[in-house]
């Protein structure tokens, strides 16, 4: 029977767990005996007798680690590296184009990486797919931030004492966390503008309620896998110049542009945020890539001509119980797929496993990773 051990998060403002009281039934009705580090899902509200109770095994964080599979949330640091034996499993969101050095350990130490990240967004890996189970929340959450920090009521109101125009919200990039954000404002009785480089996205925001901002002469730059291409400056240049009249009349605005494994674009530059009314928000879900805004800074909210500016990377962890409930089940499903009578089976031929493979066998086997790590990128 082979082990998983969920480990207890270290990074600063992680609350979230890679399985839950619930998930461990499952896991164990896989055949794993589930090992669970003590305070592990403190964050996410759920304590150590509960697991006890659904039949994991607590264990000490500083106990040697021996299971063949280890899940957790956020990148573990070099140091938690070093504490996988050879041969381990990992199964983490890594962000290795952030995370070089942690790569480097992983392949150092012949750790088998499956980055939650890189799972192939195919039809049958819908179950496993976390960035889209955590960009749900976080648009959701987006907006309520957005809403919060904003001196102006989103709907429209009319009252004896006269009518309440409703809020403008512009939103910036149509996947899953810009098309939940833009059905949260709506909800919540904004007028909302979206603006996205894929010709796909037009049809789904439209079916949404919302007006979606074309650029001039745009074409369709849908990428791999659904996301949106990387674009050359002078698309930029076009796209930058219709969006500083439609922010300029924003009340709010959700920047959720991200493309894999390179820094987020640019599309709200400082004189853009100089145009807006004073009291607007922005949050910038694509912050901890460097931001879309080019005024975020991921340490903390910033002032700027009376337009405040929050970066957004941990929203999902605002949410600890309902990000974990949702990402632990996507573990589930993955280890459902590697697990067979209770044995790790790692099939390399499977473009899952393909498709989601890091670092294996003392190598760093994702192309762009090792393109980076070649480059000499810190």
């Amino acid at each position: 029977m082979a082990e998983l051990l969920v480990a207890r998060e270290t990074a600063p403002g992680e609350h979230r767990v890679a399985a839950t009281p619930e998930t461990v039934g499952k896991l164990t009705g896989l055949g794993l005996e589930v090992l669970v580090q003590r305070g592990a899902g403190l964050g996410a509200r759920h304590d150590d007798a509960v697991y006890e109770a659904a039949g994991a095994r607590l264990v000490d964080p500083g106990a040697p680690v021996t299971a063949a599979l280890v899940a957790r949330v956020s990148p573990p640091t070099p140091e938690e590296v070093a504490a996988l034996p050879a041969g381990t499993v990992l199964l983490s969101f890594v962000a290795p184009h952030r995370n070089l050095g942690t790569v480097r350990a992983l392949a150092a130490g012949e750790v088998t990486t499956l980055a939650m990240e890189l799972v192939p967004r195919i039809s049958r890996a819908q179950a496993i797919d976390a960035l889209s189970s955590q960009a749900n929340l976080v648009g959701y959450r987006a907006v309520i931030v957005a809403s919060y920090h904003l001196d102006k009521y989103f709907p429209l109101f009319m009252t004896a004492a006269g009518t309440i125009r409703p809020a403008t919200v512009v939103v910036l990039g149509a996947g899953v966390a810009g098309l939940q954000a833009l059905a949260t404002a709506r909800r919540l009785g904004a007028v909302v503008k979206v603006s996205d480089v894929r010709a796909a996205a037009k049809e789904e925001v439209a079916s949404l309620g919302a007006t979606f901002l074309d650029v001039p002469e745009a074409g369709d730059l849908t990428g791999e896998g659904g996301y949106a291409k990387e674009v050359g400056e002078d698309f930029l240049t076009r796209q930058r110049a219709m969006l500083t009249e439609a922010v300029g009349a924003a009340h709010a605005v959700i920047t959720t542009a991200q493309i894999p494994g390179r820094p987020a674009p640019i599309l709200l530059t400082r004189e853009m945020v100089e145009a807006m009314p004073a009291g607007a928000v922005v949050v910038d879900v694509a912050a901890a890539d460097g931001g879309n805004c080019e005024l975020t800074d991921v340490a903390g909210p910033v002032e700027h001509h009376g337009v405040l500016v929050l970066p957004g990377h941990d929203l999902a962890s605002q949410m600890p119980a309902e990000a974990s409930a949702l990402y632990a089940r996507n573990i589930l499903a993955f280890c459902g797929l590697l697990v067979t009578e209770g044995e790790v089976t790692l099939d390399l031929d499977d473009e899952v496993v393909a498709g989601s493979l890091l670092t294996h066998a003392g190598e760093v086997v994702h192309d762009r990773t090792a393109e980076l790590l070649a480059g000499g990128d810190a």
